[in-house]
């Protein structure tokens, strides 16, 4: 693997499959009365936030705490970054701390790539504006290929049909998970209003539908994305109504669905929107799944850039 992990398309296959295969090895840890490995002794890594996040940073710091490292957490609210400390002022004062990782959230797309420039520790992208975020992606292959693939060592995705809808225009999700499933061997199709598709779409290694009903009956895996209502600048569809209606799925939709296929949502959701709550508390649901697997495939993550794998410039 590289030193840093910025982008799914970073990832080979041969690199994705190992941090899946080692992510299902490191699962039989959580099973055990102390889950702690000694693999990151010594080694100290920064959640460095600069947006609100609940789930990604809480997974990161438990990632990091089961191999023993030490954490810092650092949030833009009551800091320096208040004062107006630039990126740049932060990354050479964590660089002087001795930070071994960074795991970075920014509103800014590129924000992660600009800090590996200044630091010379890994630095792993936790979402940076609505450009991409690949360990999101990766904990949702791991989930496909526990729930539909048997978790075989080795196994990638290879005719699994996904079909992804909803707010894809503001999503770093779905960016990261075309690019990863792709490589993966999986067949994407995206699905949303005209108005949030993202630009130049068609140079994207996947599909476009605008027929939820037509893909949801060939599909093995539907994944809804939040409507990211906190980024829209204007109007983007009718009402919140005429949304749940073409694009959200509830039991009549869910219904649709082959009877093996499984319904994602990488969270937070919006209940009542695009997904109902009958759908997310439903039997076909891994979205605790995939909080769960969150950890876990950070924890490979860290491993491997930190401790586990050879380096690659």
């Amino acid at each position: 693997m590289k030193r840093h992990l910025i982008s799914a398309e970073d990832l080979s296959r041969s690199d994705a499959v190992l941090i899946l295969d080692t992510a299902a090895e490191l699962a039989s840890v959580a099973g055990r009365p102390i889950r702690k490995l000694p693999t990151l002794r010594g080694m100290t890594v920064v959640n460095l936030f600069y947006e609100d996040s609940t789930r990604t940073r809480t997974s990161f710091e438990a990632a990091a705490k089961r191999l023993s490292a030490d954490v810092i957490n650092f949030s833009a609210k009551g800091s320096s970054v208040a004062k107006g400390e630039s990126l740049k002022d932060t990354a050479l004062t964590l660089e002087a701390m001795g930070a071994d990782a960074v795991v970075i959230r920014h509103g800014a797309s590129g924000a992660a790539h600009r800090l590996a420039g200044w630091v010379s520790g890994s630095v792993v992208n936790a979402g940076d504006g609505t450009h991409e975020h690949p360990t999101q992606a990766l904990l949702d292959a791991f989930t496909m290929r526990q729930r539909l693939g048997g978790g075989q060592r080795g196994q990638g995705l290879d005719g699994l049909r996904v079909t992804i809808v909803g707010d894809l225009l503001h999503s770093r999700v779905a960016r990261s998970n075309v690019l990863l499933l792709a490589v993966l061997g999986a067949e994407v199709t995206l699905v949303a209003p005209p108005t949030l598709m993202p630009y130049a779409v068609d140079t994207w290694p996947c599909k476009v539908s605008y027929d939820l009903d037509t893909e949801l009956r060939k599909t093995d895996v539907v994944m809804m994305l939040r409507v990211q209502q906190e980024r829209m600048s204007a109007a983007y569809f009718p009402t919140v109504r005429e949304y749940r209606r073409r694009y959200g799925l509830d039991a009549g939709r869910m219904a649709l669905l082959p009877a093996h296929a499984i319904v994602m949502h990488p969270g937070p959701m919006n209940r009542g929107v695009e997904i109902a709550a009958e759908v997310a508390d439903s039997p076909r649901s891994t979205i605790v799944a995939q909080v769960s697997n969150g950890v876990i495939v950070r924890m490979a993550v860290l491993y491997l850039l930190l401790g586990g794998a050879g380096e690659e410039a």
